[in-house]
């Protein structure tokens, strides 16, 4: 379930609804943001002052509430921090992100926050009240609030929020699917929640399984897969661009619906969490759907592999020889470096298609985390696209970082029996090595970008702005970013 959201016009002060949200900067005391002067008229401009009593100081995420008395028409004023320095679309998105949560249970409320960036505050709204209670039978608590009215004089408005509303819905979509337990969310399963989707919005589809893949080749992902009694499948779904697209872009997504670590078993500590590691998948499946629905004049062909990485009988090892997608081979070191085998297959595969671009994004190593943190994508590649990539994360508000590819680190990879290994011997810098692996199944002259969302795309602490608990939906944003970038500068 997620809030109605539509635009509205006239005075905060006198409008009929639950709740009123107005922004609050922090400075010398609570300073009230932009968009909120007649709601601080019907309290004779002494907003501020009771505020301050009532704890505010405008940081980021922070909301206040105070009964209206009358004052105003709604019963109910909330104030939102904003942060400090000149208002950015991320600070809107958050701030809206948190009136969204603490207004969980609301049936109808407000927002002024529309007046500051009305894209920002509708996108904002919709995933800071996301919720995921599928599997929830002993009472959902409060439910989201019922309705958001953005207050926007622009001329435009309905198309911005329709817009945005669309954006919102494929990061919740991207949530829902990382979200989704693996029990009830493995390939057979994902590959047709896929087809769906894709079916809905009119993109073409095509799915493999697991004696297709193994018939043609794919054996990175039919490695990988082959321990789970759950196969393998890879989805290929195709948006055309409409009649003129300025370009063909391929998108590829790791879909590993749970792993285990395979024979190189991973610590039972924290291994629930591998049920995001398929949220690159999630994210691509997600925003090919999105460029469709926006009809973006790009023609966006997504590659998707999915597998489940299980230890078992039929399991592959350590020290067996993968023959690749494309020919080549691969000596396996290490099963829990799975992730960059089935996208190195899907990376072959995406570029048969003769794409002008290549973006790829997978929850790929622990290492992302230590070097990044939590919140920061780490992106490699092609140096002017990655650059590219990256300033179209950051803008978006998701966060990314350029990466180098350091061609020192490729003689680490050599095989004693194939032509590369999955892993190195050594521990050190091990995002960079694995987009140095994944380099060498791109064709040369390719603009390519790797995301390695490992952290981002899955929250396991408390909720802040507009992100909640559990899978994200990074990076789908940016990868709408970086498309619209195409299709407005080729």
């Amino acid at each position: 379930m997620s809030p109605d959201l539509h635009t509205a016009s006239g005075s905060p002060a006198t409008v009929e609804a639950d709740a009123v949200v107005i922004g609050v900067l922090a400075a010398d005391g609570p300073r009230l943001a932009p968009g909120s002067a007649e709601v601080d008229e019907a309290f004779d401009g002494g907003l501020a002052a009771l505020l301050a009593v009532a704890g505010a100081t405008g940081k980021a995420d922070e909301v206040v509430k105070i009964p209206t008395r009358g004052t105003i028409t709604a019963p109910l004023l909330v104030a939102v921090g904003l942060g400090t320095g000149e208002v950015t679309p991320e600070q809107v998105r958050r701030a809206s992100g948190a009136a969204a949560r603490a207004l969980a249970g609301t049936g109808h409320a407000v927002s002024t926050l529309g007046r500051i960036d009305l894209a920002a505050a509708a996108e904002g709204s919709l995933l800071g009240a996301y919720t995921f209670t599928e599997y929830r039978t002993n009472g959902n608590g409060k439910a989201p609030v019922g309705k958001v009215s953005l207050l926007s004089d622009a001329a435009d408005a309905e198309t911005v929020v329709r817009t945005a509303a669309a954006v919102g819905a494929a990061v919740r979509t991207a949530r829902d699917l990382v979200n989704t337990p693996p029990n009830d969310l493995y390939p057979a399963v994902f590959a047709d929640r896929a087809k769906a989707l894709a079916e809905a919005v009119g993109i073409t589809v095509e799915i493999l399984d697991d004696a297709q893949l193994a018939e043609g080749g794919f054996g990175g992902v039919t490695g990988v897969g082959q321990g789970s009694s759950r196969k393998p499948r890879l989805v290929r779904l195709s948006y055309a661009g409409g009649p003129s697209p300025r370009a063909k872009v391929a998108l590829v997504g790791k879909g590993i619906t749970f792993d285990t670590g395979g024979i190189s078993i991973k610590p039972a500590a924290g291994m629930d969490q591998m049920t995001s590691d398929m949220g690159g998948a999630a994210a691509v499946i997600a925003t090919t759907v999105l460029a469709a629905t926006l009809e973006l004049p790009v023609a966006v062909t997504a590659t998707v592999p999915m597998a489940e990485n299980m230890p078992s009988d039929t399991a592959y090892r350590p020290g067996d020889v993968l023959r690749m997608y494309g020919g080549k081979t691969v000596e396996v070191l290490n099963t829990d470096a799975e992730g960059r085998l089935i996208l190195a297959d899907a990376i072959v595969r995406a570029a048969e298609d003769d794409p002008d671009y290549l973006i790829e994004t997978s929850t790929l190593t622990g290492a992302q985390l230590v070097a990044l943190g939590q919140r920061t994508m780490g992106v490699m590649g092609s140096d002017e696209f990655r650059d590219r990539v990256a300033a179209q994360a950051r803008a978006c508000g998701e966060d990314g970082w350029a990466m180098p590819l350091l061609d020192h680190m490729r003689p680490e990879l050599d095989s004693r029996v194939a032509d590369i290994a999955n892993v190195t011997g050594a521990r050190f810098g091990g995002m960079l090595v694995a987009g140095v692996f994944l380099r060498e199944f791109v064709p040369a002259g390719l603009p390519w970008a790797h995301l390695d969302i490992a952290g981002p795309s899955f929250h396991t602490g408390g909720p802040y702005g507009y992100t909640v608990k559990g899978g994200t939906g990074v990076p789908v944003r940016t990868l709408l970013a970086v498309l619209q970038d195409i299709a407005a500068n080729g």
